[in-house]
């Protein structure tokens, strides 16, 4: 028997979301770089099949314009020209036997392609 644990959070619509499994695996991963200097950064790239994709990376700068959430001491970065495309979007991680990895839930895409990399 399998036992679902549901995670409720605060979502916020007018910026971006981070999930409490998220926010976990990120401060593990933090945990395992010995670093405590660095945040997660998301951005929007040109790229893909649909037009745009996104990029989740560990970034120790602050770029002016920067919006800086902090979600249970991790840090979440998005730089000025990423911003209208994340607002409302939840960052979540899964890790089941078909997926593991980080996913992101965009109310702001209106489609994606069939590999799921990217988003228009």
């Amino acid at each position: 028997m399998t036992e679902q644990v549901e995670t409720t959070f605060e979502r916020r619509s007018d910026s971006i979301n981070l999930s409490p499994v998220a926010a976990g695996k990120v401060k593990s991963l933090l945990e395992q770089e010995g670093r405590d200097d660095l945040a997660l950064r998301i951005s929007v790239q040109p790229g893909g099949c649909s037009g745009l994709r996104y990029q989740l990376f560990f970034d120790e700068r602050t770029l002016d314009g920067d919006t800086v959430t902090d979600f249970g001491g991790v840090s979440v970065v998005v730089d000025r020209m990423s911003v209208p495309y994340l607002n409302g979007a939840t960052i979540d991680f899964v890790d089941t036997i078909e997926k593991q990895g980080f996913t992101i839930d965009n109310p702001n895409a209106t489609g994606s392609c069939a590999c799921g990399d990217s988003f228009h």
